[in-house]
């Protein structure tokens, strides 16, 4: 696996390490493949849209390892670390990844529960009497 371009990505509370080395397109998350691995196919489109918005589909072969979170956002983590895989690779694409929003880490993390409700924002019923 020489020649590899490894990157980072993450998404709430998921981290996916992403290595692209030159092949023919095959995917692995995890040791298996994104379909068993998500078991959504929406979740397998979000990982691989950076590729089909560059046209790299079928040039690298992709192993990615994904913890922490849930199946969502290890697959949004994914994203970001193809995408920024593939800017190592071209820097060219950076405009086009750019406009398309893949370069940005999603700063959306779960609100914390505050003291006194139930939940973040939740409150316990209301009694007047």
């Amino acid at each position: 696996m020489a020649n590899a371009l490894i990157a980072t990505g993450r998404r709430k509370e998921s981290a996916a390490t992403v290595r692209l080395v030159s092949g023919g397109g095959q995917i692995s998350v995890n040791g298996r493949s994104p379909i068993e691995y998500f078991g959504r196919e929406t979740l397998v489109m979000l990982i691989e849209q950076p590729l089909k918005l560059t046209e790299m589909i079928g040039k690298f072969n992709i192993h990615v390892m994904a913890k922490g979170g849930g199946l969502a956002g290890q697959a949004g983590a994914v994203r970001l670390g193809i995408a920024r895989a593939l800017l190592k690779h071209d820097e060219a694409l950076r405009k086009t990844l750019r406009m398309a929003g893949f370069l940005t880490r999603d700063p959306r993390m779960v609100e914390r529960k505050k003291p006194g409700q139930p939940g973040a924002r939740k409150r316990f019923q209301f009694s007047k009497r």
